[in-house]
């Protein structure tokens, strides 16, 4: 019998195609980010509450990541600070696409614009990239304000590189000297032609600067110049911890740390199926 189910099982397995099996893994995925995202936000104020009887205790079935120096639990604090980072590198990444569409759409107008363009992203380039960061939220006030604004004012540089050149690319386009010689402007040629070919970019783009966002929130965070000591994020567990290592409690750096990391991992996968999808050569196996 279970010899039976093995096979069926293959078989079924079998007549999925590989643009199938993407869109699953896509899906189970996302659903994972989408169910972090919701626990922690609906996260009881109780459950994060101070009990020193309970502190420093290791991993058990009652606190799977253990409790940290004040017997808050572990784990809620993680869930918590991944569905923090999750939003934020959401905000984050959705403002430096917009920003991205806006620029490349820009390039496409003219030798002026286009030179604007590319001395913007040389100029921000070359500025390190977390000081970047640091600089931008400090004068916007600190805070999960400031570092979403750091972090989306820091990240459109590589994807309105790629928009840029994608953009030189269809200009060289038979149809669009046609519509050039309709009398067609150069805005409306960018919203009607240009615009839609450069979509899957967009969409690639903000994906694949999901990781980079949270990455860079949580470094910031770390070193002090985030969000406020209060707030459950990522990057404010591991420097407290950084505290307490020496004494032996292990768990509150790892577990958050790992967590983090494989949150990255599923963006990376996400980002990476979802460019099989779009790629014309793979799409269709």
């Amino acid at each position: 019998m279970t010899t039976a189910v093995v096979n069926a099982n293959r078989e079924l397995f079998k007549g999925i195609n590989l643009r199938q099996k993407t869109i699953m893994l896509i899906s189970c995925l996302s659903l994972l980010l989408i169910a972090i995202v919701v626990s922690s936000a609906f996260i009881d104020e109780n459950a994060l509450s101070t009990d020193f009887e309970s502190k420093n205790l290791a991993p058990s079935l009652e606190h799977p990541f253990g409790t940290d120096w004040m017997g808050r639990d572990m784990f809620v604090r993680t869930l918590g600070g991944l569905g923090l980072s999750i939003i934020i590198g959401a905000l984050a990444s959705s403002i430096s696409t917009i920003i991205s569409v806006f620029l490349g759409l820009l390039s496409s107008i003219g030798k002026i614009e286009d030179s604007i363009v590319s001395w913007l992203v040389d100029l921000f380039l070359s500025i390190p990239h977390l000081l970047l960061i640091i600089l931008i939220s400090i004068g916007f006030g600190g805070g999960a304000t400031g570092v979403i604004i750091g972090v989306a004012l820091s990240h459109w540089t590589s994807l309105t590189r790629v928009v840029r050149a994608e953009v030189k690319q269809i200009k060289t386009q038979e149809y669009i000297h046609i519509s050039q010689k309709f009398g067609k402007s150069k805005w409306w040629i960018a919203k009607n032609h240009i615009f839609p070919h450069l979509l899957p970019q967009f969409v690639l783009g903000t994906i694949v600067m999901f990781p980079h966002a949270i990455l860079h929130e949580a470094s910031v965070t770390f070193l002090g110049f985030g969000l406020s000591p209060h707030e459950p994020a990522i990057g404010i567990i591991l420097s407290e911890s950084m505290k307490y290592l020496s004494a032996g409690y292990w768990w509150l750096a790892f577990f958050p740390g790992l967590s983090l990391l494989i949150v990255i991992l599923v963006f990376d996968l996400i980002g990476e199926n979802l460019g099989k999808m779009l790629d014309p050569k793979k799409a269709h196996e």
